[in-house]
């Protein structure tokens, strides 16, 4: 375990570890059209050779799931269901061979229905995020009186109850907004009343110029305070783009090393070299 980090429960997602003595997880999410399993596979092949370890495929409808049980057949890594809003289409990903499902209980409605997705989860050893934003919160805390970080922890702490009430406890834990302030707030806090595993992340946070530096302060500050087992840096952009930025922010805080570091100097009037052409063909090719 790196230095001083918090000590959390550990869940499996296919071959990897999340949590507990595990290195932090860097994930991404592809962005084909998940019918086109060819295409899907092909991104998550690019994901893979650039260190991606968990990979999550958006689900829509009946097709999407046919197509999702031949791409976690066939990928190189695990492969986590992403469900909004449907009870049934998380479980027939569930049994199509989903090493992890992604729900926001808070938009799939009734516990019933959330109930069957966990009973499902239970029987097949399938772990589950439980996501919370500012989108999907339990009934409870939608309204905006208090701070969103406070809601993000009582709804999230909402589920995480309700979960324990049906014995289960595989479970990854995910608080994101699309303000770091309020990501790191509520992190923070979460990471006080339970001791699940949790994802780290900006949710929407921009194009890679701007979800860059958004992605790197909110994880940053985190993985500095010891919270955080596992990692998606949410980009509009290749994702491809968000594995390479993950890794850098692991690398900056000195928790994980993959690839060469470069350095290179600021220019200034001193310089007589093309130094700033010389340093992005030297990190394209490396």
């Amino acid at each position: 375990m790196e230095r001083g980090r918090r000590t959390t429960r550990q869940v499996s997602v296919g071959n990897v570890r999340i949590g507990g003595d595990a290195r932090i997880a860097v994930q991404s999410m592809t962005n084909t059209d998940t019918r086109d399993v060819d295409a899907t596979l092909a991104q998550i092949d690019e994901l893979v050779e650039v260190g991606c370890e968990i990979v999550r495929v958006g689900i829509k409808d009946g097709d999407s799931v046919a197509a999702f049980g031949k791409i976690a057949a066939r990928s190189e890594i695990p492969v986590v269901a992403d469900i909004h809003y449907s009870a049934d289409l998380a479980i027939a990903a569930i049994e199509a061979g989903a090493h992890k499902v992604r729900i926001n209980p808070g938009n799939i409605g009734a516990e019933a229905q959330v109930k069957r997705i966990v009973d499902a989860a239970r029987a097949t050893g399938v772990s589950i995020r439980i996501g919370v934003n500012s989108g999907s919160l339990a009934e409870a805390y939608r309204e905006a009186d208090a701070p969103l970080s406070d809601r993000l922890v009582g709804s999230a702490r909402h589920f995480v109850d309700l979960f324990e009430s049906w014995d289960f406890h595989d479970i990854v834990l995910s608080l994101k907004a699309t303000s770091v302030t309020e990501t790191i707030a509520a992190n923070r806090a979460v990471s006080r009343l339970v001791d699940y595993p949790l994802h780290l992340g900006i949710t929407e946070a921009g194009s890679t110029f701007a979800g860059t530096i958004k992605s790197s302060v909110g994880i940053g500050v985190l993985l500095e305070q010891g919270i955080g087992d596992t990692i998606r840096v949410s980009l509009t952009a290749d994702p491809v783009q968000e594995v390479r930025v993950a890794f850098e922010i692991l690398r900056a805080l000195g928790l994980r090393r993959r690839g060469v570091e470069i350095i290179s100097c600021p220019t200034c009037t001193r310089c007589e070299i093309d130094l700033m052409t010389i340093a992005r063909e030297v990190e394209d090719r490396l």
